[in-house]
């Protein structure tokens, strides 16, 4: 086998055996899958995290140089809340919430040093794992909105909104786009068989999130999937295939479009949307609604470069910062409030630069890169900053930026003369 078949085979640790790189695979699968269980704590997630961090480790996982830029900003983000929580420890909540953000910081930098290598099988079990959660959270949800369990919707409901497997309808909906957008994919471009399986779970997902009544999901849905759709075209290396997509899109829309009116034909559903799809909610608008909210709490952040500390602004004001930019000033002062935009905007920047890169796994980063963008967006309305799939997509992007850096360096490798080569690859 030629070197550049080698490097091209995911990247696997050329010293890995079989059953351990079977036992990563498998890891990855269930940190995917758990990661939609979390109303309950700790939740499966940070049980398979745990395990995933102790047999990585364990089996050779490396840090990076090349990671330090972002374990350096992750690190002043945290700094800047601990500093500022010092004045306010003692206050319900705060240490669990330090603690919460150091346990996230400390999950990127694992995702990213795991989809770094073996970057290919590691990122397909991920998906998987994604899919399988999200089905198992969807499902949940409609059973509890359409009270198809008993005691289901007490349980798996929220203001009569689908919650599924989540505390929160609107995380449920978030959540869900991602692997919304990994079905859609297959739907577009995969075989008959597989792409109809993706149908149906693509039909499920998407229902769930048109249950939980998130505003914000439903935005994210249609402009994430346009943004995925229109660069895999961009992107797609014959013409048939850009057809292939282009029609299928259609049909998913006109599919879509359909079983949203099939659904508003019932009083409840058509009732409940017409409520939440009005943009003249009590909570958003007036001086201390949302967006009056932003306004004043910016202001006040310029005067405290400390900041008040977590979970401190209700006090100030009637509700939650509902902005993690915002509330990145006023939990950790200007030390965090400066970095952690950095943080999440480098990324993007980044991002952006990597999306023509064609490495074998330009699907799925197409689809993570995307789904990232929409949760990006959405901290602008809304608290962001300790939901665990979007620490998950900082850590995995950051991991395909290095795969990819190094998917380069081995392929300029392989086609140099061997008289050419260095005595090692790159």
């Amino acid at each position: 086998m030629s070197y550049a078949a080698t490097a091209g085979n995911s990247f696997a640790p050329a010293t890995a055996a079989p059953g351990v790189l079977a036992l990563q695979r498998a890891l990855v699968w269930l940190v995917g899958a758990s990661i939609a269980i979390v109303f309950i704590e700790p939740s499966p997630y940070e049980l398979a995290t745990l395990a995933a961090t102790v047999v990585f480790f364990a089996t050779g996982l490396r840090m990076r140089l090349v990671f330090m830029p972002l374990l350096l900003l992750l690190f002043l983000v945290n700094v800047g809340y601990t500093i500022s929580s010092v004045a306010v420890f003692d206050r319900p909540n705060v240490p669990n919430w330090i603690a919460t953000s150091w346990y996230m910081a400390v999950t990127v930098v694992l995702f990213a040093m795991i989809i770094s290598e073996d970057t290919t099988a590691r990122l397909d079990m991920l998906r998987r794992g994604l899919i399988v959660g999200a089905m198992i959270a969807s499902l949940a949800g409609i059973a509890g909105y359409f009270n198809l369990v008993p005691g289901g919707r007490d349980l798996l409901t929220l203001y009569d909104r689908a919650r599924g497997t989540f505390k929160d309808p609107n995380v449920l909906g978030a959540f869900l786009i991602l692997p919304a957008l990994f079905a859609l994919q297959s739907v577009v471009s995969d075989k008959f068989g597989k792409a109809l399986r993706s149908g149906v779970a693509f039909g499920v997902i998407s229902l769930a999130i048109l249950l939980s009544f998130s505003r914000a999901a439903w935005g994210q849905l249609i402009v994430t999937a346009g943004f995925m759709l229109a660069m895999m075209v961009l992107t797609s290396r014959s013409q048939a295939q850009r057809s292939r997509i282009i029609v299928m899109a259609l049909v998913a829309v006109v599919v879509a479009a359909t079983l949203v009116a099939v659904l508003l034909s019932l009083d409840s559903v058509a009732q409940l949307f017409k409520q939440r799809a009005s943009f003249d909610q009590s909570y958003d608008t007036g001086r201390f609604g949302r967006f009056g909210r932003h306004v004043l709490g910016a202001e006040m952040a310029l005067g405290l470069p400390l900041g008040i500390g977590p979970l401190q602004f209700n006090r100030f004001f009637p509700e939650d910062t509902h902005n993690s930019y915002l509330n990145a000033f006023m939990s950790g002062g200007w030390l965090s409030g400066v970095c952690y935009p950095a943080l999440v905007f480098v990324t993007v920047w980044t991002g952006f630069r990597y999306t023509f890169v064609r490495v074998p796994w330009q699907p799925t980063y197409l689809a993570i890169f995307a789904a990232f963008l929409g949760t990006v967006g959405e901290s602008f309305i809304i608290d962001t900053d300790h939901w665990r799939h979007f620490w998950m997509m900082l850590g995995v992007i950051w991991g395909m930026f290095v795969a990819a850096e190094r998917w380069k360096a081995d392929s300029n490798f392989a086609l140099m003369t061997p008289e050419r080569r260095p005595a090692s690859p790159p």
